[in-house]
């Protein structure tokens, strides 16, 4: 009998090392949380914005590294959220990723995975919250809120986009202070500062939805999660609580140093988006006093959206999950407050295209560090791969960011971008924009004129090799990948 439990025991200490080792030599891989931002340009205390109040964003700067000169594939909505979604280069209009489905639905097998599906294709459960793609929620239909039209097939195990009061997904996107829809643009003020709490506006749903799945997520230990989280604002209109703009009323907030319409043909456009709200007879072009005004707006929106990520880091502390989760920050494209006297984003200048990119995860040696290495949208899916050791797939058109993470004196590589009309290169020094009729831009970084003298004309040969660096980067017509 004694034999008899010593070999109980023995077989039962086997069964625990085996295991144990088993456990160790198979961890769970770790965890991903996506953070998207809508219209965010690099307006950050971090990222060198010393008028800006981002306590929570500056908190997670500090346990990650910036990249100072991250570019957006597309300075729109629709077309970024397609690079970063699916790692490839795509159309330019805001519905990619909606014909995308269009062509999964006819023939599966010619579609690569996007980015969330293959993560769930390798045991990872896929959750989205907010906007993360064109669409809160992802679905089209007249409110957005048709399931039989998907934006991204077959990518998240859950897809959710709390209306709240807004009613639904496409109320929300533009909603304004307890349940306010935009229906016609020119009666919806551009801006407003309402009285009450974070759930007044739509991304206090937003993040309070996203609390929910981090506490479920981080108590299902079988599978990694994927969880992305997009918030709405500082997209317009331009509101936030009163709380978030009354520290504003006080700071200077400051003016850009290129403010007129560019000379000659560029990507300038009449700010479209911006100007058909009701801006009480004003023009920020004419008018410093409301310029200031909207600028301010745009603070608090920073600010109140900076809370709400605040609230999100905090309980993916709280459920511990932290200590095995990635997480990225991720700014959709910039945005113009004025710069070549542009209210918005769309054009192919710095402006448009440049927006703030912060990777974390654990253990990673280069904590609180910053990079000046020129890095793109596109290059996030194949990083992510790299750092959870998830097979990086051969479609995908990036590059890893790890070496960089690891050395942020690693160099970039050139960043591009496109609209329908053009496409553009930047590198160190340069910026060069080639339209499709052949008329060239060239901005020189390295002067103080930046952005806001073409010197095309005066340096022929400088405009030829990057114009065939450009088109060895996209040699179709923006690569363009169905």
């Amino acid at each position: 009998m004694k034999n008899l439990e010593l070999l109980t025991w023995a077989s039962l200490a086997v069964l625990l090392i085996t295991a144990c080792s088993s456990k160790e030599q198979h961890p769970k891989k770790p965890n991903i949380l996506l953070i998207c931002v809508d219209d965010l340009r690099p307006d950050l205390k971090s990222f060198g914005a010393e008028h800006i109040i981002s306590p929570n964003i500056d908190q997670l700067a500090r346990s990650g590294m910036s990249f100072y000169r991250h570019y957006v594939n597309a300075p729109s909505c629709g077309p970024s959220r397609y690079t970063l979604l699916t790692g490839q280069y795509g159309r330019a209009d805001n519905y990619a990723l909606f014909h995308r489905a269009e062509n999964w639905a006819i023939d599966k097998e010619s579609v690569s995975p996007s980015m969330p599906e293959w993560f769930r294709i390798n045991g990872y459960t896929t959750v989205s919250v907010g906007k993360v793609s064109h669409h809160p929620g992802g679905r089209g239909g007249k409110d957005w809120n048709d399931s039989s039209k998907v934006e991204i097939p077959n990518a998240w195990d859950k897809h959710l986009m709390p209306a709240s009061e807004w009613i639904h997904p496409r109320g929300a996107m533009h909603g304004l202070a307890y349940g306010e829809i935009r229906k016609n643009a020119t009666e919806m003020d551009v801006f407003q500062s309402g009285e009450g709490n974070d759930e007044i506006y739509p991304d206090g749903a937003i993040a309070n939805e996203a609390l929910k799945q981090l506490r479920e997520l981080s108590n299902t230990n079988e599978k990694p999660f994927f969880l992305a989280v997009g918030f709405l604002k500082p997209h317009l209109p331009f509101g936030a609580p009163k709380s978030y703009l009354e520290p504003y009323v006080s700071i200077k907030i400051p003016r850009p140093e290129h403010s007129q319409k560019p000379a000659g043909k560029t990507t300038w456009h009449g700010s479209g988006e911006f100007m058909k709200y009701n801006r009480w007879d004003k023009d920020p072009n004419e008018d410093q006093t409301f310029a200031e005004e909207v600028r301010r707006h745009y603070a608090a929106c920073i600010s109140y959206v900076d809370a709400q990520i605040g609230k999100v880091l905090q309980e993916l502390k709280k459920t511990g999950a932290d200590k095995n989760t990635i997480v990225v920050l991720w700014g959709d494209h910039g945005w113009h407050l004025g710069e070549h006297a542009i209210w918005g984003k769309h054009s192919l200048f710095e402006e448009s295209l440049r927006a703030p990119l912060i990777v974390h995860y654990p253990g990673m040696d280069n904590a609180n560090a910053n990079t000046k290495a020129i890095v793109e949208t596109i290059d996030i899916f194949p990083t992510l791969c790299e750092l959870t050791g998830v097979e990086t797939p051969s479609f995908v058109q990036g590059t890893s960011l790890k070496p960089i993470l690891e050395d942020s004196r690693t160099p970039g590589h050139p960043a591009v971008a496109y609209t329908n009309n053009a496409m553009t290169l930047r590198t160190n020094t340069h910026r060069f924009t080639l339209h499709n009729d052949g008329y060239t831009e060239l901005y020189d970084h390295t002067t103080k004129a930046a952005e806001s003298q073409n010197r095309a004309m005066e340096n022929p040969g400088l405009v030829d090799e990057l114009k065939k660096t450009l088109e060895a980067r996209l040699p179709e017509k923006h690569k363009i990948v169905q």
